[in-house]
């Protein structure tokens, strides 16, 4: 049997290293996207030990300097966990005590592994969200864009896929900004339960240490803590379930959006298209440009809406505590956020080259979806508009219809006026929240690491 050494939990009895392969999964690999956060989350301990008195001012100096030179290395991308070592606690520990012996053991005092893992990963969202929350941004102000210059380009709008009524590709590019300002609250409001320091909570019953909990949520830059210890392991998978479920509703929009763009590249549609470059081909149709990079942005956007589920699935059933099924969230949940921010890129990204097709709406085909127009117009001339209703429908069934001369839409929303302005003002209310978030992570990582 192989010996499994350099476990912090481990008491002189080697485990089987079959036992030792399944239980660590992939802790190894991602823990190496944790560990510049567990070297900052131990800055803020060890200092708080200090204060407490579990640490000499000497002892926080040394061990200070030598986590700053472990965070050089994973900056640098020289960090790496070693054979036989089951996590990124044990590999920062080991490191420290080959270099500083007996101090380098103290570092754990007064915490365990479980919220350790909590604040890791709670650091880890954090600074995910706000680099997603920058390629939403991007995003918007294209759509925005967009929407502002072809806000007179009209465009058929469906409903039941059949053609309905006059829409304008000012009105569906300003129909997405507007869904990614709802998703950005939506995602403020998970970022808020995110924004809470475990750390103390130990195990998930406190500590016998007179810890100072208030001092370590400060250092770190959180809003608040997670007050009761029991609650605060409870927090795990709660908190990665509640922004999988907010990175599900930009995915939401995102996955719409695609399917949109797959319809209206089809010849059946010719409303868009892209060059040649942004496309692919059929290895036996020469004519073929394939939508692919949206048909994977819409599949990309499924995978991520099942990730809330996957992750109750585990959760599901859970007594309070810390138990070993929650290790495996991670698995889905920590690659979601390179899927969430590729698909926010590629997205505005493809943007850029979007070709608008215009006087769509002049194809004989559309020529009905004027009716309800017609209909509207005759109300205002004083017919009730049941009888306008009826009289449309004679005249179409008759071949009588004619296109009205003009769109008249004025309220607030319509053709005939975006709102794109209230609109941008609502996303950058949202968005002035995580500028501020930036600013104060950034600035309390920078003391913590001198």
């Amino acid at each position: 049997m192989a010996e499994s050494k350099n476990k912090l939990w481990q008491k002189g009895v080697s485990v089987h290293d079959e036992i030792d392969k399944f239980t660590v999964g992939m802790d190894r690999e991602l823990d190496l996207m944790l560990a510049k956060y567990d070297v900052i989350g131990s800055l803020a301990h060890i200092k708080m030990l200090t204060s407490i008195g579990l640490l000499t001012e000497a002892e926080l100096e040394i061990l200070s300097k030598e986590l700053s030179k472990i965070h050089e290395e994973i900056e640098a991308g020289n960090f790496k966990i070693e054979d036989g070592v089951e996590d990124v606690h044990s590999q920062v520990e080991l490191m420290l005590t080959h270099k500083l012996g007996d101090v380098g053991k103290k570092i754990h005092s007064g915490r365990s592994r479980n919220d350790q893992i909590l604040l890791d990963l709670k650091l880890f969202m954090r600074v995910e969200v706000l680099e997603m929350t920058e390629l939403m941004e991007q995003l918007f102000k294209r759509l925005i864009l967009l929407s502002n210059q072809h806000k007179d380009t009209l465009l058929p709008g469906y409903t039941h896929l059949q053609v309905a009524m006059p829409s304008s590709f000012g009105l569906w590019f300003g129909a997405y900004a507007e869904s990614l300002a709802d998703d950005l609250v939506i995602l403020k409001s998970a970022y808020e339960i995110v924004n809470r320091n475990p750390l103390g909570s130990a195990a998930g019953y406190g500590s016998s240490f007179p810890l100072n909990r208030q001092m370590t949520t400060d250092l770190l830059g959180f809003e608040s803590m997670n007050y009761n210890v029991v609650y605060a392991q409870m927090g795990r998978g709660k908190a990665e379930k509640v922004l999988a479920n907010a990175m599900a509703t930009i995915a939401d929009t995102i996955g719409k959006f695609s399917m949109d763009v797959c319809l209206y590249m089809g010849q059946n549609h010719g409303f868009i298209s892209f060059p040649d470059e942004y496309t692919t081909g059929s290895s036996i149709m020469p004519h073929k440009k394939n939508p692919d990079v949206f048909e994977l942005l819409r599949a990309r956007s499924n995978k991520l809406k099942a990730l809330p589920n996957e992750i109750a699935m585990i959760t599901t059933n859970l007594p309070s505590g810390y138990h070993r099924d929650l290790q495996l969230i991670k698995e889905s949940f920590m690659p979601a956020f390179t899927n969430m921010k590729e698909c926010l890129y590629m997205t505005r990204f493809m943007l850029e080259k979007i070709n608008i097709k215009e006087e769509i709406v002049k194809d004989e085909k559309y020529k009905f979806m004027f009716s309800v127009e017609l209909v509207n117009q005759l109300v205002l001339e004083g017919m009730p508009f049941r009888d306008a209703y009826v009289e449309v429908g004679r005249r179409i069934e008759n071949g009588e219809f004619e296109i009205p001369s003009k769109l008249d839409h004025t309220h607030e929303g319509s053709l005939g006026n975006l709102c794109n302005d209230e609109i941008e003002q609502r996303f950058e209310k949202s968005f002035s929240f995580f500028e501020v978030q930036k600013v104060t992570i950034s600035d309390k990582e920078k003391l913590l690491l001198g």
